[in-house]
């Protein structure tokens, strides 16, 4: 009888840890998860920053070939056609 009783209160010992456990991870699991949250949402306004930052060069590379700067031209030329086609099929699907 004694093995058991010493057997059962191994197990129950056991069992609470085990618990202890879970309950450790599952509150390290959560924050782990809340702090990937964060990571992600800063993550996509650091890529819309950027994206900002390139439409903004984009604009002074245009600018500056405007100016008379000699750099790029065949560049603004494509991007200026480019914004016209797009200009083209707005007008033709606000006709339609």
């Amino acid at each position: 009888m004694s093995n058991t009783v010493k057997a059962i209160h191994l197990l129950e010992v056991k069992l609470k840890q085990l618990l202890s456990n879970y309950e450790f991870l599952k509150e390290e699991n959560e924050t782990l998860l809340q702090n990937n949250a964060k990571l992600h949402l800063l993550i996509k306004e650091k890529e819309q920053q950027i994206q900002e930052q390139i439409n903004k060069y984009e604009l002074l590379k245009v600018a500056k070939t405007i100016e008379g700067s000699k750099e790029n031209t065949r560049n603004t030329k494509l991007k200026i056609n480019a914004l016209i086609r797009e200009i083209d099929k707005c007008i033709i699907q606000l006709n339609s």
